[in-house]
């Protein structure tokens, strides 16, 4: 009865409403710069282009697609999400799950939990990080944007709580009865059913990796290896537009502007297009950890 009280129609009322009026906000800058992206050089230039493009031309996308900086970026940011998630949710199930068991099964696991927690809230510091990547040998590769942050102590915590509550003990008895080892009870058992956490874990890892510039600045020297989240922020912040790479005659059909657009829009579109895909899975992964059964 209560689904049909007034006072509860009005609360789904305002509720729609002021989700349909947060939608509209994150939607309209995203339709601006594909606006912008498609507009020729005179109304892009004047700023008079808002959601709909002006004087439509693929001028941008043409000149963005053929810069080499860019696509070298691309394939980076590319590459480092593939590396950096897999090896991230790796790591992150093979900790999560002795972590998972009893403090019966495992000792001393509440000393490595805690461990993991003060690592969440407390860190070496920039200044420490940097040298220890120098040292090691990790400057200007890939590993240097892997590996600092392969384990994220949130996730950890969430694929942890979500073992303990969500996969049956029965199960795992079950399996040792039948003589399989922990290494096979993972990946034939938790594994699969964690498939929920996993992927909304990997959405977070995903976006992270993507849209992280600040590591790519501190730890590549080589511009040529700049992630692409490094790379716009080099010519949206910082206003180097040299690395634009747009010849002179090109200049002259287009502006600036509009480049920026399309490679900012280009660099949105892959978390854009994933997301719908995982999204089924964003907050069913996060609340069946959280409640035990």
């Amino acid at each position: 009865m209560i689904y049909r009280t007034g006072s509860y129609k009005a609360f789904t009322i305002v509720n729609y409403i002021l989700l349909g009026v947060i939608s509209v906000t994150c939607i309209l800058p995203i339709i601006h710069v594909l606006a912008v992206s498609f507009s020729g050089k005179e109304a892009a230039g004047a700023n008079l282009v808002a959601l709909w493009p002006i004087d439509f031309t693929f001028d941008a996308y043409a000149e963005t697609i053929d810069n080499r900086n860019f696509s070298n970026a691309l394939q980076t940011s590319f590459l480092r999400t593939l590396i950096g998630t897999a090896f991230s949710m790796l790591l992150t199930t093979m900790i999560a799950y002795p972590l998972s068991k009893e403090d019966s099964e495992l000792k001393g696991r509440k000393w490595y939990v805690w461990l993991f927690i003060f690592a969440m809230l407390f860190n070496g510091g920039l200044v420490p990080t940097y040298i220890l990547i120098s040292k090691v040998g990790l400057m200007n590769s890939m590993w240097a944007l892997v590996l600092p942050v392969a384990i994220n102590s949130f996730n950890l915590i969430l694929m942890m709580n979500f073992f303990r509550t969500s996969v049956p003990r029965a199960l795992e008895e079950a399996a040792l009865i039948d003589g399989a080892g922990y290494y096979r009870i993972l990946f034939k058992i938790y594994i699969p059913i964690a498939m929920p956490a996993i992927a909304a874990i990997s959405l977070f890892t995903m976006v992270f990796h993507w849209n992280s510039w600040f590591d790519g600045l501190i730890y590549m020297s080589d511009l040529e290896k700049y992630p692409l989240a490094t790379f716009l922020q080099t010519i949206v912040v910082q206003q180097d537009f040299s690395r634009l790479s747009v010849d002179s005659e090109s200049l002259k059909n287009m502006s600036q502007r509009s480049v920026k657009a399309a490679q900012i829009f280009i660099g949105a579109l892959p978390i854009l297009l994933v997301y719908p895909f995982l999204q089924r899975f964003f907050v069913k992964g996060i609340v069946l950890g959280s409640v035990k059964e």
